[in-house]
């Protein structure tokens, strides 16, 4: 059974999306891209988050994904660049739930284990494993790698947590903070 799978990597300027069909183990590349929010003045944050939402909301529709993964956002060292992040995500997520998808959060910890070996991979890596994973001709843009490695994290993880689900009540946490890709 094949499921097509759409990553997405917030960003408050280029929020990064990828497309994949998962075949059981054999994962084919569909598309890839970015939303840009460059048109919108810098101070214009709410004509940002529109530009996001509905760029991701574009992307649905076009591609018809059965679920989704997003990035979660870390605690950065500067407070009000994770708020501006934080705001970004939740447009981006906000388009993916208004289509009725199913959202799996991964950290960057996680899909870089998942894709590269190690949680402490270089973006360059990242890139290359995608590349290499899809049989991409070419790399692809950092912020698509990203977003394609988070849909291959759902591709490979996904069957896992949702046998789990099946198996036992699993209670969504309310609230955890991550530090280093651990919930405490």
């Amino acid at each position: 059974m094949s499921l097509r799978i759409l990553g997405i990597d917030p960003g408050l300027q280029r929020t990064g999306f990828g497309v994949i069909d998962a075949d059981g183990p054999r994962l084919s590349y569909v598309a890839s891209g970015t939303i840009a929010t460059a048109e919108a003045p810098r101070g214009d944050l709410p004509l940002r988050l529109k530009i996001i939402f509905e760029g991701v909301r574009e992307v649905v529709q076009r591609y018809q994904p059965s679920c989704a993964s997003v990035e979660i956002v870390f605690v950065n060292v500067n407070p009000q660049s994770t708020l501006l992040l934080g705001q970004a995500r939740g447009a981006a997520m906000a388009a993916l739930v208004a289509a009725d998808l199913a959202v799996a959060e991964y950290t960057a910890l996680q899909m870089k284990k998942a894709v590269v070996g190690h949680g402490l991979a270089s973006k360059a890596q990242v890139q290359e494993m995608v590349r290499r994973l899809l049989a991409l001709p070419g790399l692809p843009g950092k912020d698509a790698a990203d977003a394609l490695a988070l849909a291959i994290s759902h591709a490979h993880a996904g069957a896992s947590f949702a046998a789990i689900a099946r198996t036992t009540t699993l209670a969504r946490r309310q609230h955890a903070q991550y530090r280093k890709g651990r919930s405490y």
